[in-house]
């Protein structure tokens, strides 16, 4: 008895001296959200410069998306905060235009252009960067998509993208940014996003990133090929390849396009970011949660009732063997 009331006495110790640090902290393990990428991503940039007419609303698109409801960046922003993200445009963090690419070579804001976006957001002075904030790249679809036909020239063009992908990564560290969420090269029938992937996870690997920084790869190639292979792993039904659910009709679009792959040909829908978000969360843990102090208190209490008892129990005599 004595084992266990000192073991509570220096639990309530440690509590009273913990409580003050940890109470500093949010319980979201990430405090905001900051976007750059292409339409995969977009949350109405390309729809405020087109006057809400790209993507329309009346094919199917939802508030300003490309697909038919929230992106996976939506939906880990909804988790974490309780509510989507917002367009640049539109006076949020979210610097992704439909059409983008990693190289600079689009009409829209590109990589490189989006960072330079994101210094004007930061030059405001409400803003900094935020070092417990995630900073998510998504990259490479358009790259891939528009890549030249000569082989040699293509080559260099996807190594470029690559290496723009890469530094944009170094450019955001060396700022003050510390959590990263890359995700690949994403168009699954394209040999060349193999090969682009190949020279994103190499370049990502040369970085010279803080000590405390975080970097979390995502392949959008292996999630994709899970789908194809074994969509039930990922709680999606057989999925149909043949059409997309604007092609299915209406009455798919009504029932959320579940079963479908592709909205509108190219963009995933709405249950593949869902399940995407999902893949996402059980890798890195994006909306894991920093335990309260309370919890703290509790689990350091825990452990010590729990040592307390365990020496108090009298121990065992293996039995030898014969």
């Amino acid at each position: 008895m004595r084992n266990i009331i000192s073991a509570a006495i220096m639990a309530g110790t440690l509590l009273s001296i913990s409580t003050p640090a940890l109470a500093d902290r949010d319980t979201p393990q990430y405090t905001s959200i900051t976007v750059f990428g292409d339409s995969l991503v977009d949350a109405g940039n390309i729809f405020t410069l087109s006057g809400g007419t790209i993507p329309d609303a009346a094919d199917g698109f939802f508030n300003g998306r490309f697909t038919n409801g929230y992106d996976y960046t939506d939906l880990l922003s909804i988790d974490l905060f309780g509510a989507p993200t917002v367009a640049s445009l539109q006076g949020g963090t979210n610097f992704a235009f439909g059409g983008a690419r990693a190289t600079t070579t689009s009409a829209v804001p590109d990589l490189n252009e989006q960072l330079g976006l994101y210094s004007g957001y930061l030059a405001l002075p409400q803003n900094s960067v935020d070092t417990n904030g995630l900073y998510v790249l998504n990259f490479g679809g358009n790259d891939i998509f528009n890549a030249p036909d000569d082989p040699v020239v293509e080559d260099m063009f996807i190594r470029q993208a690559a290496q723009n992908y890469a530094a944009g990564v170094q450019t955001l560290n060396d700022i003050g940014a510390r959590n990263f969420l890359v995700t690949g090269f994403p168009v699954l029938d394209d040999p060349l996003s193999f090969t682009a992937e190949a020279y994103l996870t190499e370049e990502l690997s040369l970085l010279n990133l803080s000590d405390d920084s975080s970097l979390f790869h995502f392949s959008y190639l292996n999630f994709f090929q899970q789908i194809l292979v074994d969509p039930g792993s990922l709680g999606l039904p057989q999925q149909e390849l043949g059409f997309n659910c604007q092609q299915a009709g209406q009455a798919a679009i009504d029932n959320g396009c579940v079963g479908i792959f592709s909205f509108d040909g190219v963009h995933p829908t709405a249950p593949i970011h869902e399940a995407l978000y999902a893949d996402l969360n059980r890798q890195f843990n994006l909306a894991g949660t920093i335990p309260e102090p309370e919890t703290w208190g509790m689990l350091i209490f825990g452990f010590f009732m729990t040592g307390a008892v365990m020496r108090r129990r009298p121990r065992m005599k293996l039995a030898k063997s014969v």
